[in-house]
């Protein structure tokens, strides 16, 4: 059964309510508005961005319904490879840094947790928390800048069909800050909009060596 780290607390502090505007989201909630996309969040890449996304309620909700559809999967490089296509669709930004990191935490112990007790191939876990840390950005998405400031960027993690590699390519959020006129990071179909260029463009890589990719 997935590992249930439910936040069954909506605030932490009065302090952090008043200076952020921190709530949390209780589960049946969150179950109940994902059941709105109940099809999409089924979808092992469908791609989701939450831009306040706290310390995950509603991104562990949407990683536990993409890892329900692998389950079965016998083989471990697949089930490996294919978790992280899920892993890969789900984005967040988070202005409390600590939020961010319990985010990425939440997230990886629930892959961990999904796969048992096997040993994971060499390099998966170490690109498990790559991708992790570069999806979950710690930021303000009202302004489109990180916590230090620069211009949030986002990977685009795509799998290589008949392969066990992923292209990535990254592609600039601040779309509204620029005028580029890039309404949406992604369509309806999870690809990214063609409005703009990537600000990077990657090769292929093994889904074990994704951690070896230059920041």
């Amino acid at each position: 059964m997935p590992v249930q780290h439910e936040n069954t607390k909506q605030i932490k502090s009065r302090q952090r309510v008043a200076q952020h505007g921190e709530v949390f989201t209780n589960p049946r909630e969150v179950n109940a508005m994902l059941d709105l996309v109940r099809d999409e969040s089924f979808r092992l890449d469908s791609r989701f961005l939450e831009p306040a996304c706290g310390d995950g309620n509603f991104l562990i909700e949407i990683l536990r319904r993409k890892l329900s559809i692998i389950e079965n999967i016998k083989s471990q490089t697949e089930w490996e490879f294919k978790s992280l296509i899920a892993v890969g669709a789900c984005y967040g930004i988070e202005l409390l840094e600590d939020n961010a990191e319990a985010c990425r935490e939440r997230l990886y112990a629930e892959v961990r947790e999904q796969m048992g007790k096997k040993n994971c191939t060499q390099g998966y876990e170490e690109s498990l928390r790559y991708m992790l840390k570069k999806n979950i950005v710690c930021g303000d998405a009202l302004t489109y800048r990180t916590a230090n400031g620069k211009p949030i960027t986002f990977c685009e993690w795509t799998p290589i069909a008949g392969s066990m590699q992923f292209a990535r390519r990254d592609f600039q959020f601040d779309f509204l800050v620029n005028q580029t006129h890039q309404y949406s990071l992604f369509d309806e179909q999870g690809e990214a909009q063609s409005f703009d260029e990537p600000v990077r463009s990657f090769p292929p890589m093994h889904y074990t060596q994704l951690y070896k990719y230059e920041d």
